[in-house]
């Protein structure tokens, strides 16, 4: 019986990591701690700086408070409900810029053609998909030509840098992160919004505690994650995992709660620092991307050799494909986007070269260049 190797169930976190994060304590000082090293790290003010219960209050909250209401904002074509949500929260609308197979992310061309067919945008958010940089400086100066308000989503990318050396984060006039599970910053909950140009903002933390059953939540799924991962073996875990959704122990992705009165927990806030201050330098990607004919197939022959990459990002171009009829997603001006939909698979990048070597022998007879 092989090693199983896994993309979700709180794949990165190991034994001691369960513990660690199913018996941890935060008082209101962790908070305060962790504020603080993000106003050091990317630039900003303490008084300009919110954590919330989840990534998607934050992003809504950055864009309520730096975004004209009723605006479109320009996002990457591969993304998350929970963007769309987020800027429909934040009283703007979304529209879609493509993408390239290079970063999975749009670039200074696909930009620029979003924005000819949305002169009226006022902003763009820029994600990193599965952290892989964009060329942020081209970006950059075509936003501030336009009088484009940048905001930076670190959901994926928290440490990675731009080719030009910056670190994400420290270039736009807004800044969230996600703590969400499988986030670059992963205590299954919470997320910060940060304003770097924003003078005339001073923000109040959230009194109210995340609600309870979302506390039990994010403060057992790692255990529960490592649970279903030993059942693989056994090939139990899916049944497991059925199981505690019908009871609604734990939630599918993109159903976490939009929620502005609420704050990020404590103990959370004290594992996302430790996180955030244990970040190497220059971050890799969190996920290797590919693209392969007969995906199902490829899905199915790489798990019977013990790899679990069925979380796929992103299967439909917004993603989880049982909200993607709502978003009234633009195929005609996003084609590169939904062909790459049909086609990608991904890897972590937490496993060793030598463990994921029979994977990608695998993905190699199925690629397309």
């Amino acid at each position: 019986m092989g090693k199983h190797y896994f993309l979700s169930l709180s794949a990165n976190f190991r034994l001691l990591d369960v513990l660690r994060h199913t018996f941890a304590f935060g008082t209101r000082k962790d908070s305060e701690k962790l504020v603080a090293h993000l106003a050091k790290r990317y630039h900003s003010d303490e008084e300009k700086i919110v954590l919330y219960p989840t990534g998607r209050t934050a992003l809504a909250r950055a864009i309520e408070l730096v975004v004209p209401t009723n605006s479109e904002i320009i996002i990457t074509s591969l993304t998350c409900y929970a963007v769309v949500e987020a800027v429909d929260a934040g009283g703007c609308v979304p529209v879609f810029a493509d993408v390239n197979k290079e970063t999975l992310h749009y670039g200074l061309k696909e930009l620029q053609a979003a924005y000819k067919e949305h002169p009226d945008a006022k902003a763009i958010i820029v994600q990193n998909n599965l952290g892989h940089p964009v060329d942020m400086k081209a970006i950059e100066d075509f936003c501030n030509k336009k009088k484009l308000i940048i905001i930076e989503d670190l959901a994926h990318s928290a440490g990675v840098r731009y080719p030009d050396g910056r670190e994400a984060g420290t270039v736009g006039d807004a800044t969230i992160l996600s703590f969400g599970k499988g986030k670059s910053i992963d205590t299954i909950a919470g997320g910060a919004v940060i304003l770097n140009n924003a003078d005339d903002h001073i923000l109040e933390q959230p009194d109210k505690r995340p609600k309870l059953k979302s506390s039990i939540r994010a403060r057992f799924y790692p255990l529960i994650g490592l649970t279903a991962r030993i059942l693989s073996y056994l090939h139990l875990s899916g049944v497991f995992m059925r199981i505690l959704l019908a009871l609604h122990i734990v939630q599918r992705s993109a159903d976490a709660e939009l929620d502005l009165s609420r704050r990020c927990t404590h103990w959370q806030a004290k594992l996302a620092l430790r996180q955030l201050e244990r970040l190497p330098k220059n971050r890799p990607p969190i996920r290797d991307f590919f693209f392969v004919r007969d995906r199902d197939e490829v899905l199915k022959k790489l798990q019977h050799k013990g790899y679990y990459f069925n979380d796929t990002w992103y299967d439909v171009p917004v993603a989880p494909a049982r909200y993607y009829a709502d978003v009234n997603f633009p195929t005609g001006e996003c084609p590169v986007a939904t062909e790459l939909a049909e086609e990608i698979i991904n890897f972590p990048t937490n496993y060793s070269k030598i463990a994921l070597r029979p994977a990608r022998q695998i993905i190699k007879e199925y690629e397309v260049k």
